[in-house]
């Protein structure tokens, strides 16, 4: 049975166009999501929302507790997540307003639980293709259906934060061949792979973080301003999205560690 996961980053939470909507408690070995779960339907389909960084985002990017987030939505039965977030761009072509659906990843944190496995199992889980290729094609093909302007594949560098980056560190991870840069796309991608769970990103570019010298200093409320229009058009993206997800079997999650969750 499809059941769909959303886990909203900054300036979405859990979204308000859910019918029949439910908060519950879920326990979780690793404590407590970061918000209570919101379930639910949307546009017809199951779905589980977690507000990533809490109610009122009162979370900072690495005190998420990512392990209970993805755990949370495993035993609630969800088998797909889109996983929205706020990315500043690192290319030109990539302007604030796009979205962006990654392929790939590279992971600058240094103070987060990775994985599931402690004591006396290793998980070594591949991490060649991170994104479900086939919910990343859904999304591209559905924002073109829409007009909506966007980015099929890209890289994202993920950073510890809650600082921004320095522009000597946003021009090394241009040369780096990231496009685009948040703070909580890892660990949450390697968790929902081992998990077993489908995994895609709805990234909302808000600005061109500090490499471009002529833009604005990167700050709070220049990103909170254009998150205002980038929601509306994510939710416009989940109505229709959600609906056209019709598989079950998946090759992303041929390597699952969790299968028995």
């Amino acid at each position: 049975m499809i059941k769909i996961g959303i886990i909203g980053g900054t300036g979405f939470g859990s979204p308000d166009i859910v019918e029949d909507m439910k908060k519950i408690k879920v326990h979780t070995p690793f404590g407590a999501p970061s918000a209570l779960p919101v379930t639910g339907k949307i546009a017809g389909v199951d779905m589980v929302s977690i507000a990533r960084h809490g109610e009122g985002h009162i979370l900072y990017p690495s005190s998420v507790n990512f392990r209970a987030n993805i755990w949370a939505m495993k035993e609630l039965g969800v088998t797909h997540i889109f996983a929205v977030t706020a990315v500043g761009s690192l290319r030109e072509e990539i302007e604030p307003g796009h979205l962006v659906f990654p392929d790939q990843f590279i992971d600058r944190t240094t103070k987060r639980k990775s994985t599931f496995f402690e004591g006396q199992e290793v998980c070594h889980i591949p991490m060649a293709e991170p994104f479900c290729a086939r919910l990343r094609g859904l999304l591209a093909d559905t924002a073109e259906n829409l007009s909506l302007k966007s980015h099929k594949d890209a890289t994202v560098i993920t950073i510890e934060g809650p600082r921004f980056s320095t522009r000597a560190e946003s021009k090394m991870f241009r040369m780096w061949g990231a496009d685009i840069i948040n703070m909580s796309t890892v660990p949450e991608v390697v968790l929902a792979r081992e998990a077993g769970i489908c995994y895609a990103t709805i990234a909302m570019s808000t600005d061109y973080d500090c490499w471009h010298e002529s833009e604005e200093p990167v700050t709070w409320e220049l990103i909170q301003k254009t998150m205002d229009a980038n929601v509306a058009n994510v939710k416009k993206l989940l109505l229709a999205a959600l609906p056209a997800v019709d598989f079950e079997e998946c090759a992303c999650r041929n390597d699952t560690a969790l299968s028995t969750l």
